[in-house]
């Protein structure tokens, strides 16, 4: 059962593919919102009404069309301002995704044209990551180690899927510490004071991939106290093509353009640039406006509904699911199996069935939309021993009844491979 004030059927008429009968009159079930969102039909026409009547560039012309579509633009980032707590709308940058936001501060590290200590990286210096990150949190780094001849570290995984916060990972070499504020694969919900207490206590930075987080859980970016934070549109029931990096505005300030070209300058001459203040020194180019505007729209929907309520759905659904899936046989979860620090996202193994197998029964037969696979999380999965998951992943729309549907076809896999 859901909370009496939580109208999930209500919500469900909002999202048009939801009601979609699939070839074989299959009833969709979408548990794959880790991955990527269904959108609501307001998003969709507020992204349609402004490509149709509003649409121009932004930031250059005079027009009323430019007018227009510049004032919906900033007005998308006021509103992601406003939805995670930042203490200024220059603090927050459109991206492309989360990687990109990840990546754009990956870059300001170890930088020539950069001369604040915060940022000076080289041989002895180190990066400290985590064993559960998404790929777009361990890459960068990577390619950031690679470049400047620093040292990548990383706090390990316990057998429950817990991070394992332990004493000498981050030391007074550590420059900057990124983890995820929620496990794509895990659940799991990191313990970031913790981190960010040692991080502190090295003068070390600390950045959070909070893709799993902004769309599920109220996010106070100024509460959390830590430097940068990175999220994506697509996974907040917003469009792809847009994301978001909010950073301290004193970072901003000291970190070099990731991108140049249009409109992230002040003055050009042809030997040297000036640049504009952030955020629009992070924002070369024409920007993806109307994903910008429908994320505005993704946090209108959001909001309208309550963060907190979105929370406490998902946590009915959790506990529901943690307890349904006890129950199938030779089912092993991957994860935390309490609702203590963990969100929506159960990935799981089935004994002696491939997770591949899983998805495409479930898909072909039921209907039921999971993913399988690594996840974009692969060292993880060598941490456990195995080549892959089934992942079911909840959000807002998501009922027990569905949830009832996925064990019913798990019953069903396994009598096929019996």
């Amino acid at each position: 059962m859901t909370s009496t004030s939580f109208d999930v059927e209500r919500i469900r008429k909002d999202f048009p593919v939801l009601s979609r009968e699939l070839p074989g009159g299959r009833p969709l079930v979408y548990l794959d919102s880790g991955n990527s969102s269904q959108k609501p039909t307001s998003v969709v026409e507020t992204m349609r009404e402004h490509l149709a009547m509003h649409y121009s560039n932004v930031g250059r012309a005079m027009h009323v069309l430019g007018s227009e579509s510049t004032e919906a633009y900033e007005g998308a980032r006021d509103k992601v301002a406003a939805f995670i707590g930042a203490p200024s709308r220059d603090e927050v940058v459109f991206t492309k995704n989360a990687s990109e936001a990840l990546n754009l501060v990956a870059y300001s590290f170890g930088n020539r044209s950069n001369t604040d200590p915060r940022f000076t990286l080289g041989p002895g210096d180190e990066i400290v990551i985590s064993e559960m990150e998404h790929h777009s949190n361990i890459v960068p780094w990577q390619m950031l180690a690679q470049r400047t001849g620093a040292t990548l570290k990383w706090f390990g995984v316990t057998g429950d899927g817990r991070l394992d916060v332990a004493e000498g990972v981050i030391t007074e070499r550590t420059k900057i510490v990124s983890i995820a504020h929620q496990s794509n694969v895990l659940g799991t919900v990191n313990p970031v004071a913790d981190v960010l207490a040692l991080a502190r206590r090295a003068g070390a930075l600390v950045m959070l991939d909070a893709s799993q987080s902004v769309p599920h859980h109220p996010v106070d970016v100024a509460g959390l106290g830590v430097d940068f934070v990175a999220f994506t549109g697509h996974k907040m029931v917003g469009p792809s093509g847009i994301g978001v990096l909010w950073a301290r505005g004193e970072l901003l300030d000291a970190m070099p353009p990731f991108l140049g070209g249009g409109e992230m300058i002040e003055a050009v001459w042809m030997d040297r640039s000036t640049y504009a203040p952030a955020p629009h020194k992070f924002e070369a180019g024409t920007p993806p406006i109307v994903e910008a505007i429908g994320l505005g729209a993704a946090v209108d929907y959001l909001t309208g509904i309550g963060m907190a309520a979105v929370e406490a759905h998902e946590r009915e659904l959790t506990a529901h699911a943690l307890g349904a899936l006890g129950e199938v046989p030779g089912l092993h979860l991957i994860g935390p199996g309490t609702l203590e620090q963990r969100g929506g996202t159960l990935s799981f193994t089935l004994e002696g069935i491939h997770p591949h197998d899983v998805g495409q029964i479930l898909d072909d037969r039921f209907g039921i939309a999971v993913r399988v696979g690594h996840h974009c999380a692969r060292p993880l999965h060598l941490r456990f021993g195995i080549p892959a998951t089934t992942r079911a992943s909840f959000y807002l729309y998501n009922t027990t009844g569905e949830i009832d549907a996925l064990v019913r076809g798990l019953h069903y896999v396994q009598k096929v491979f019996a």
